[in-house]
């Protein structure tokens, strides 16, 4: 029986979606996720910030497995950096056969070393990168399907609204 888990780089979703101009509906992406691959488990790498508590229960509610990294504040910034959890999830979940095949959602080239490991077992389906133009060469050069959210985030995001530049009143 095939057995296809998703693994999210949270941060590298979301930004890149956001920089494209477009806010994710999570639900949305759970259910495109679920119709074009058919997934056993989606599991969602994000930094764990007290204050969202609703979010990551809605989150959970769309059918996300939440896999959290404590954060910091470092001025007026919050870290928390989710890759060593990624990779040590999937690899972990390859070895104890949780998965017979997987998708990776990112872009950043830091997991360049996890897809060779994954192409090695044969067990990798693709990649999917959150932008193409920012899609790091280090997972284009690594001869595993990509693809790109850019033609499909219509499919499960709206447009997200400007922000307004500051001190851009006018009216002066």
């Amino acid at each position: 029986m095939n057995k296809l888990n998703i693994y999210i780089d949270g941060n590298n979703l979301y930004r890149s979606a956001k920089e494209l101009g477009y806010e994710i509906d999570y639900k949305k992406l759970r259910g495109w996720l679920r119709q074009k691959y058919n997934p056993t488990n989606v599991y969602l790498f994000i930094g764990l910030v007290p204050s969202r508590t609703s979010f990551y229960e809605y989150l959970q509610e769309c059918g996300f497995i939440l896999v959290f990294k404590q954060t910091i504040s470092f001025e007026g910034t919050v870290k928390g950096n989710c890759d060593a959890e990624l990779v040590l999830k999937t690899v972990s979940d390859f070895y104890t056969k949780v998965f017979t095949s997987c998708i990776l959602v990112t872009g950043d080239g830091d997991f360049g070393c996890l897809v060779e490991f994954l192409q090695d077992n044969k067990v990798i389906n693709r990649i999917i990168s959150p932008d193409e133009k920012k899609c790091s060469i280090l997972l284009k050069n690594k001869n595993t399907e990509i693809t790109f959210l850019n033609a499909h985030y219509h499919k499960f995001s709206s447009v997200a609204p400007k922000e307004k530049a500051p001190n851009a009143d006018v009216s002066a």
